[in-house]
């Protein structure tokens, strides 16, 4: 196939549908770890058309929604700061914190800017040298290469008033701990096919190699999708536990080896708090010691902030596959994509987010036509 229309054909997808039922005789739980293919699944109905015997759980790759929560209060802080122009992503701007955020820090003033790029922090700093520039550095192993380029460049240009917040977070960390949880029901995943881009695939074998559960590293479209499901299906109904690459078009074994060097350049690992879910070993990226001073945490000092997560919200639960966004008491209610308890509510990424956008209130299926599936 050569075109984004095939992977949405609607016949492909009744076909392979109706493949994942006659290979499916016994009840399985399928984890899809990114955030992007949760929101194919439900916006396409893709869990509805499966058999009954077959869940899909939602994982915890959205990268927004795993920002500490201290991250964001930080944040927020530092755009408080009149020496500073924080830049963000646009989806970090309505992510709350223990009180508000950044979109409420710049309607007290604040200068938080929307950047499309790291490397636009750095052209910020090169055009405001009486400022200090701070870019919001989130998200997984897909978007550290860019994150390790603009500090690279700032170093070698001089820049002293550029740094970044860092909060890089790994998959193959959280994924053990999913199924080291003593509450695990997860069988097999759908691995994330954008991080595999970048990565590869070697640090997830081990896993499957150790824990007996199969990894499909699956695209993004209805019929990667699908087709990521039946390989998984395939797998557990025969005993395999291997790791396979449905994403073929993006995803080699080996990843992308010059992007990988320029993370072991800039970055190191180091443990990492995940937000609704809390430390997991080794699970993120620091800046190496000759790099450090470019880290904003340090820098700024900014610390003793008093953080507070709502307690009526359950998104750690639903980001490690044990609840379904429905099944939170405050889903729908107090939280809404206008009041947000948690950012699974306002991520693009975000289960909640999607749940709420595509009628996902209730806990029964809801009826869809065979062409739901474009």
């Amino acid at each position: 196939m050569k075109y984004v229309d095939e992977y949405r054909e609607a016949g492909g997808a009744r076909r392979l549908a109706a493949a994942i039922e006659r290979a499916c005789t016994r009840p399985w739980t399928i984890m899809e770890v990114c955030g992007g293919q949760t929101h194919t699944i439900v916006r396409q109905g893709i869990d509805q058309l499966l058999p009954e015997s077959l869940e899909l759980v939602h994982g915890p790759g959205c990268p927004v929604c795993v920002t500490p929560l201290e991250t964001i209060d930080r944040a927020i802080a530092l755009a408080s700061r009149p020496d500073v122009i924080l830049a963000s992503f646009g989806d970090m701007l309505r992510v709350p914190g223990s009180r508000g955020d950044l979109l409420a820090a710049r309607s007290r003033g604040g200068d938080v800017r929307v950047v499309y790029s790291p490397l636009d922090a750095v052209q910020l700093a090169a055009a405001n040298p009486d400022r200090q520039i701070v870019f919001l550095a989130v998200g997984f192993e897909t978007t550290a290469p860019a994150n390790a380029m603009a500090v690279r460049m700032a170093h070698r240009r001089g820049l002293c008033n550029f740094s970044v917040l860092v909060s890089h977070v790994l998959v193959p960390p959280a994924m053990r701990a999913i199924l080291d949880s003593p509450a695990n029901r997860v069988q097999a995943f759908l691995g994330p096919g954008h991080v595999c881009t970048v990565m590869g695939i070697e640090e997830y074998e081990p896993i499957a190699a150790r824990y007996r559960v199969p990894i499909v590293v699956t695209g993004f479209e209805p019929l990667d999708l699908l087709e990521g499901i039946l390989r998984t299906v395939m797998q557990l109904e025969t005993g395999t536990a291997a790791v396979e690459i449905q994403y073929t078009r993006a995803v080699k074994r080996q990843g992308n080896a010059a992007a990988r060097r320029l993370i072991e350049e800039v970055f190191e690992n180091c443990d990492r708090d995940w937000r609704g879910i809390g430390v997991i070993p080794a699970s993120g990226y620091r800046l190496r010691e000759p790099l450090r001073a470019f880290d904003a945490a340090a820098r700024f000092h900014v610390e003793g902030l008093c953080v507070q997560e709502s307690s009526l919200c359950e998104s750690g639960a639903i980001l490690q596959g044990r609840l379904k966004p429905h099944q939170c008491p405050a889903f729908g209610k107090e939280c809404t994509p206008q009041t947000p308890l948690g950012a699974t509510m306002v991520s693009s990424e975000g289960a909640c987010a999607a749940y709420y956008a595509h009628r996902r209130h209730a806990p029964e299926p809801l009826t869809i036509a065979g062409a739901n599936v474009p």
